[in-house]
């Protein structure tokens, strides 16, 4: 039964109802763009090919993320707490307004022909000021969500001396800690790109605007990836009947994975001119560093999964494997969602390599790997936590016809993310760029060679789209339509038999130290270098 029914979580409601509208629209556009760079579907009239690819970006790299995080995070936090603090609900509906009023403000000035910036948005690529003060209140909704999360855990804490933050307030503490320190430099950067964009500044430093914006950026994958680690240690095995397996590790993780991550955002700059070779091999360390965790995160699901299967019976070396129940669509969406990051963490460490990186930056290769990292790891997790989190916070039940169409939705949408991710991946190793729209550069016979892989592109993003309309199906009808009933809320309980968790795992005023420490070793020299050895800077490049 549910322990809170009221407003808090119609907010999760809302958030979740305005992130499938978010993914609806951006998956439409998603597949427009795919067609195009297949080269059956010209964009003739209204909005280009970059303001598309703008638009898709921002409503589902930065929109769709937020909502569903916020939405799911908060719903778990006012659960294991046991409830939120009144200002907690206060900020987090706050925050929402932010949201929507930035949201419509960026979308305005892209569909009005004012912003062809892509989500990356920095200089010396210009959009209207009214793009960038958007984005000021995006950012506000995500400071205003982390506050209320660390209020009520705080809060909690003072009233259970002793004991530890339950794992889901633990690791919303900690993803919100890791957007806030990831987006400290974006602001700054959007701060300094509005009276540029406006006209009052003459100028702006190109290479300071890309170094903080992707002080965010890298970070921003980390913490989609943080939140569906967290429904991997602590859904997967309540869903598969096992339990977590280790608080400590858990916790561990989590802490890894907030202190090392910022000091890593270089990759994204290796062939970046103005950085000497050891401060970009110094951000690679960083970058590498954050795969520790990752393999302790592979060890702890892997040994839950093999546990679980044994006990039901599987012998031999993977006889367990074919024991979990491949046909709870809870279950396959996560698995496939872990499988398929072991291919996106490997494209992740080709990319800090500096002749891999030559090769692969500005082509397709890149959005290959972005669309397994995110498409799989992530928004599987997601999807897999629908069936079970909007019928919970809803009132209502999962129907087995809805529960065989997740089925058939989790394959349109796997196989046509490996029909893209592979095209693109394929297709960007034998030179087609990035970012372009479909052209054959006057029949070029290097450029013909791309169309088939191109086509391929095509067709997944037909098959993803079939997959998107499926989902928003789905989680419209678990939202009004689905018989009225109770659903439980899914965390595992901690393994009985093992050790005490160390009290230091808890002390989030030295981890944030850590971090800082980290950060300004990353950081502060360059910044430092590329302020005082200026270029001449650049006057804003506008396309409207």
């Amino acid at each position: 039964m549910n322990k809170l029914r009221g407003s808090h979580y119609r907010f999760s409601l809302v958030n979740m109802f305005l992130a499938f509208v978010l993914l609806f629209i951006g998956g439409f556009i998603g597949l427009i763009q795919g067609l195009n760079r297949a080269g059956v579907l010209k964009i003739l009239n209204g909005l280009n090919y970059y303001e598309l690819l703008t638009l898709h970006g921002i409503l589902l790299i930065i929109g769709f993320t937020t909502l569903f995080v916020n939405g799911y995070l908060y719903a778990a936090t006012d659960y294991v707490l046991g409830g939120l603090q009144k200002i907690s609900r206060t900020l987090s509906w706050i925050g929402l307004v932010s949201f929507l009023i930035g949201a419509l403000m960026v979308v305005f000035e892209v569909i009005n022909h004012r912003a062809t910036v892509m989500y990356t948005f920095y200089a010396p690529m210009a959009a209207s000021p009214v793009f960038y003060i958007g984005l000021v209140f995006v950012v506000l909704c995500i400071w205003l969500s982390a506050i209320g999360i660390f209020i009520s855990c705080y809060k909690w804490k003072q009233s259970h001396k002793g004991e530890h933050l339950p794992l889901f307030a633990f690791f919303a503490t900690g993803v919100y800690t890791l957007i806030t320190l990831g987006s400290i430099g974006v602001t700054v950067e959007v701060l300094m790109m509005i009276p540029w964009s406006m006209g009052i500044v003459d100028r702006i430093n190109v290479l300071l605007t890309r170094t903080l914006f992707w002080s965010f950026g890298h970070t921003l994958v980390n913490v989609w990836y943080l939140v569906a680690v967290s429904a991997w240690y602590l859904v997967l095995p309540k869903v598969i009947g096992g339990k977590v397996y280790s608080d400590a590790l858990t916790r561990i993780t989590v802490i890894l994975i907030v202190v090392l991550n910022v000091p890593g955002g270089f990759h994204h700059q290796i062939v970046d001119p103005g950085f000497s070779p050891g401060l970009k091999f110094m951000h690679l360390i960083m970058s590498v560093a954050i795969g520790f965790p990752s393999l302790m995160t592979a060890f702890a699901m892997f040994a839950v999964l093999e546990q679980v299967g044994r006990q039901n019976g599987g012998k031999g070396l993977l006889g367990w494997l074919w024991k979990l129940p491949w046909g709870d669509v809870r279950f396959l969406t996560i698995m496939l969602a872990m499988v398929g990051f072991i291919f996106g963490g490997a494209g992740g460490i080709a990319q800090t390599n500096n002749q891999l990186n030559q090769v692969v930056h500005n082509s397709l290769w890149i959005v290959g790997h972005f669309h397994v990292t995110v498409g799989v790891s992530v928004v599987l997790t997601f999807f897999g936590l629908v069936y079970w989190l909007i019928p919970y916070l809803s009132g209502r039940v999962l129907t087995r016809k809805i529960h065989n169409l997740g089925i058939w939705q989790t394959g349109f949408w796997t196989v046509g993310m490996i029909f893209m991710s592979l095209s693109m991946t394929f297709v960007g190793l034998i030179g087609a760029p990035r970012r372009t729209q479909f052209t054959t550069y006057h029949e070029h016979a290097h450029a013909l060679a791309w169309n088939p892989y191109l086509l391929f592109v095509g067709a997944g993003g037909i098959l993803l789209f079939i997959g998107i309309v499926l989902m928003c199906y789905i989680a419209f009808y678990l939202m009004f339509k689905a018989p009225k009933g109770n659903t439980a809320f899914m965390v595992a309980e901690v393994n009985e038999a093992e050790i005490s968790t160390p009290a230091w795992t808890e002390k989030w005023s030295l981890w944030l130290v850590v971090a800082f420490l980290l950060i300004s070793m990353g950081y502060v020299y360059p910044i430092v270098d590329i302020i005082q050895n200026a270029p001449p800077g650049s006057p804003p490049i506008k396309t409207w």
